[in-house]
């Protein structure tokens, strides 16, 4: 099966309410390609090294979570940037890009996604918009800092950085996927036990203690793998067409 490139990218925005954020690049058809998608690929990042895999196997679509032209950066096209373009577009791969959109959708995201993994309920967004981007919930199992961080471990497969009391008890949690580590404020504001990002900063250490709230910084690729992923699987059947997540290892 096929399906016709302006009928999946129309589904893919109106799926993900691309208009309803404030985003820092484009979000939709960044790439134009093929007319015609048999094949998609799912990643996190539109690196040359998921661009090289996605030539192997035919793809005639490539769907990330971090694609191209972020607010702030070169509008040229050379480097390593043209590179990556030049493949793409010399390949017939069309490449869509979802960011914010992809972070807050509420089943398919990659919020949605990290609490299921991770055994949360969701009880409200993060923030008070109509589109949160985190959430805020409970632990479905009584357990510690230390259990938490152990199950993190487990389920995404990296020792997280945890900064907060190991034997504190975890009723409350928030969580936002990736570089949200500023948002620890108002997981305090909320009255969360441990806010779940991705990354640390140098500030994010002090936060923790002063706000008291525990952070975990669990990994910005390790937090972010799952939305992709949840997307090419609800695509695949959606359009018969064939789907596969390519996941390229980044240790941040």
């Amino acid at each position: 099966m096929s399906v016709q490139r302006d009928e999946l990218v129309n589904y893919c925005n109106e799926l993900l309410n691309i208009d309803g954020f404030k985003d820092y690049c484009p979000n939709g058809l960044q790439v134009e390609g093929n007319s015609s998608i048999k094949t998609i690929v799912t990643g996190v990042t539109a690196s040359e090294a998921l661009i090289d895999k996605a030539i192997e196997v035919g793809a005639d679509a490539l769907i990330v979570h971090h694609g191209y032209f972020w607010k702030g950066e070169s509008q040229r096209l050379t480097g390593m940037k043209g590179n990556r373009i030049r493949k793409l577009m010399t390949s017939g791969i069309n490449l869509l890009g979802y960011h914010l959109p992809l972070d807050a959708h509420p089943a398919l995201g990659n919020n949605a996604q990290l609490g299921q993994l991770l055994g949360f309920s969701v009880e409200e967004g993060l923030d008070s918009s109509a589109n949160p981007i985190g959430f805020i919930g409970r632990p479905l199992v009584d357990q510690t800092l230390s259990q938490l961080s152990i199950n993190i471990e487990q389920v995404l497969g990296r020792t997280p950085q945890v900064f907060g009391d190991p034997d504190r008890k975890i009723a409350k949690v928030g969580w936002c996927t990736g570089g949200a580590q500023s948002y620890i404020t108002q997981a305090a504001a909320k009255a969360c036990d441990c806010f779940i990002s991705g990354e640390v900063s140098e500030q994010t250490f002090h936060q923790s203690a002063e706000l008291g709230v525990a952070y975990i910084a669990a990994g910005h690729h390790a937090t972010e793998r799952y939305g992709a992923k949840a997307l090419g699987e609800h695509l695949k059947h959606k359009f018969e067409v064939d789907v596969s997540f390519i996941d390229i290892d980044n240790p941040v």
